[in-house]
């Protein structure tokens, strides 16, 4: 590309990351998904289902975040940056932001799951952590809920700031997390 360091031309990330990074999207589009809708299933083993559905890929989308904050620590160097101060700057609190607030998220689903008490895939029943405190559980839920909305806006966003990098700016910044090869 024109104008780039030809120390970063052609550089992409480590497949892992590649993985860890969009494994991590499609786990929230289908959490988010599924958390708008489980209300329009009707009440009984399907609902139960898709609830434990959403239970068990929150706990997966946990699962990787943790991965994903270990990899991003010890794997040693990163790929050099595209951007500089503003953008970059921009870049790196945007990430810590998804993080932090997937983290939230996914502990605030936990946390959902303990003060409501449930059933998970009909087999095991988590008892409920406050009984008769409707008003506590609203509040978990209604706080789960809300950070998953801030995730799926600030990973618009982080999408949106990709876009305009591959269509304006003209730089490799969304080629190098692509899953595959793009010259």
């Amino acid at each position: 590309m024109a104008g780039e360091p030809a120390a970063t031309q052609g550089l992409r990330h480590a497949p892992a990351t590649i993985v860890l990074h969009w494994l991590s999207a499609v786990l929230v589009a289908s959490l988010w998904t599924i958390g708008k809708t489980i209300d329009f299933a009707p009440n009984g083993p399907l609902r139960i289902d898709y609830r434990s559905l959403h239970m068990l890929l929150g706990v997966t989308l946990g699962i990787v975040l943790v991965i994903r904050l270990a990899w991003r620590t010890i794997r040693g160097g990163m790929l050099p940056a595209l951007d500089h101060g503003l953008l970059l700057f921009i870049a790196r609190a945007t990430h810590w932001l998804l993080y932090a607030l997937m983290l939230v998220t996914v502990g605030l689903g936990v946390l959902n799951v303990w003060v409501r008490g449930d059933w998970i895939f009909n087999l095991v029943h988590v008892a409920q952590l406050v009984p008769g405190d409707r008003a506590f559980v609203r509040q978990i839920g209604d706080w789960h809920a809300l950070v998953a909305d801030a995730v799926l806006v600030v990973a618009g966003l982080h999408s949106a700031a990709a876009l305009f990098h591959h269509f304006v700016l003209h730089d490799l910044t969304l080629r190098r997390m692509l899953p595959w090869s793009s010259r």
